[in-house]
């Protein structure tokens, strides 16, 4: 996706971190609540304070602080976990000082992982005969970039045996469609790489099977097919690209393209909805998977996974071996030290859940969100991009005759002044014209928020409806400063 950032958005930031500077001033913060009063307190802001203070003090005054911020549990456009279990948390809160790198000195932690690995393979019918390796991540943004590098030194070694000039004619590119998420372009940008994006239309909102190998040259590094496109949650079909790619590469031996799947949103998903679905290593050209543990991994921020069908799949540039019960273990991850808390807080969700579990818990989230998306279909007034078909994600855009005077902003506005975020964005590239607003459904909201939800729409809508007040002197295509963007990872 393009960057949406504009004048006008920058303006709307510096604006907020001027009224956060302002709060952050000169005022006191006085305590009564802990019987004292505790004088010439205040929270620091470009200073360090001269003084310390009291661990009660400094947590309420901060707790004070951040509460004013909206809920989680009703931002509906964040995938990132808002609950965990109070077991799980006390159990991740007493790991949070080991370091998840140091494997010879945290062992146990590093089978936990390696456990984590091989659980999260065989979902995804990784064959051990073609030694798979994976790793964690902090998230599935690093889990991609993993994925990219592999793709990009896989293809020097081919393009140097294929005698394919890589240093004066062209730069390697990488083919994904336009609804791909920030990471890949910070991929492209960093490593220098061309990004080739398969436009998304109306009638075809994943990667387009007609024209997607019309990108691919001697220079494209390898296919990312994307299982959950967060701009409406809807899935690459990536065994109709594998049989693609299959026939491309019986006429390119020294050069064979493959498949990365971004599954961080559907690839802990489809293994528990849709175990039939062929998306995963039972493809012969998928190499490489990445997922979000902190997404349908169902652990809090801070945790991804990528995982390489074999060992030729990875170049052993990118592994490097430290230390570990006396021998060696490899580590590939770009990050290095990190919290041991979020794999054992990943593992934990193995362990709890099981197979039966996930798929409990994610029918459940998938029937709240379809019930979303009927009554919003009953509105009258939307068109449904994405119904939660495979994951709990609903997508709608204003019909053409909706015969209203506001716009899905204008919606989202009202909504956020009621505590609900629910996002409004234009899709991307040749059809950016056309506004959407998605909802993301989560564990944590159930049914009766799901009627809270769809009641507070119906009251704003009517609101909207009756409204007089002129906001935009173009209502039809105007946009707020501030838009949603799709970052979150």
């Amino acid at each position: 996706m393009k960057k949406t950032t504009s004048k006008t958005n920058r303006k709307s930031t510096n604006r907020i971190s001027d009224i956060l500077n302002s709060m952050n001033g000169e005022g006191k913060h006085l305590s009564p609540i802990f019987e004292t009063e505790a004088d010439d307190v205040k929270m620091p802001n470009k200073k360090i304070n001269e003084n310390s203070i009291s661990p009660q003090i400094t947590a309420e005054i901060i707790r004070e602080y951040l509460r004013t911020e909206g809920n989680a549990t009703q931002n509906l456009a964040t995938f990132c976990q808002t609950y965990m279990e109070p077991a799980v948390t006390e159990l991740m809160a007493e790991n949070f000082e080991k370091n998840a790198i140091d494997k010879d000195e945290y062992p146990m932690t590093a089978d936990l992982e390696n456990r984590c690995v091989d659980i999260i393979g065989n979902l995804w019918h990784a064959n051990t005969k073609e030694k798979p390796i994976g790793t964690s991540t902090v998230g599935s943004s690093e889990a991609c970039m993993l994925g990219g590098l592999a793709m990009l030194f896989r293809w020097r070694h081919l393009a140097d045996k294929a005698g394919v000039d890589r240093y004066t004619k062209k730069k390697p590119n990488l083919v994904i469609s336009s609804g791909y998420q920030v990471c890949w372009e910070k991929f492209c940008r960093y490593w220098d790489i061309e990004m080739k994006t398969v436009p998304l239309d109306m009638d075809h909102l994943s990667l387009n099977m007609d024209t997607v190998m019309n990108y691919v040259d001697d220079y494209t590094i390898g296919i990312v097919a994307i299982l959950g496109i967060t701009y409406t949650g809807k899935y690459d079909d990536v065994k109709s690209l594998d049989k693609l790619v299959e026939q491309y590469n019986k006429n390119k031996p020294q050069l064979p393209i493959r498949i990365h799947v971004d599954g961080a949103s559907g690839a802990m998903v489809t293994p528990f909805i849709e175990p039939e679905l062929e998306w995963d290593f039972r493809l012969k050209n998928v190499w490489s998977i990445n997922t979000s543990g902190h997404k349908y991994g169902l652990v809090y921020p801070g945790v991804g996974w990528v995982i390489w069908r074999g060992e030729e799949a990875l170049p052993e540039e990118l592994i490097f071996w430290v230390s570990y019960l006396g021998g060696e273990e490899a580590t590939m991850a770009i990050n290095f030290s990190r919290s041991a808390s979020q794999i054992v807080g990943q593992y934990y969700m193995l362990m709890r859940n099981g197979f039966k579990g996930y798929k409990e818990i994610h029918k459940r989230t998938i029937d709240v969100a379809r019930y979303m998306a009927d009554e919003i279909k009953k509105m009258g007034i939307f068109e449904l991009l994405e119904e939660a078909n495979q994951i709990p994600i609903v997508c709608w855009r204003l019909k053409e005759d909706a015969g209203v005077d506001w716009n899905l902003y204008d919606l989202e506005d009202r909504l956020r002044m009621h505590g609900w975020m629910i996002p409004a964005y234009p899709m991307p590239e040749n059809i950016k014209d056309i506004d959407v607003q998605r909802l993301v459904i989560r564990q944590d909201f159930g049914m009766p928020l799901a009627i809270l939800c769809i009641n507070e729409m119906k009251k704003q809508i009517e609101i909207l409806n009756g409204s007089r007040v002129v906001l935009h002197s173009d209502k039809k295509n105007s946009k707020p400063g501030k838009r949603f963007d799709h970052s979150g990872r």
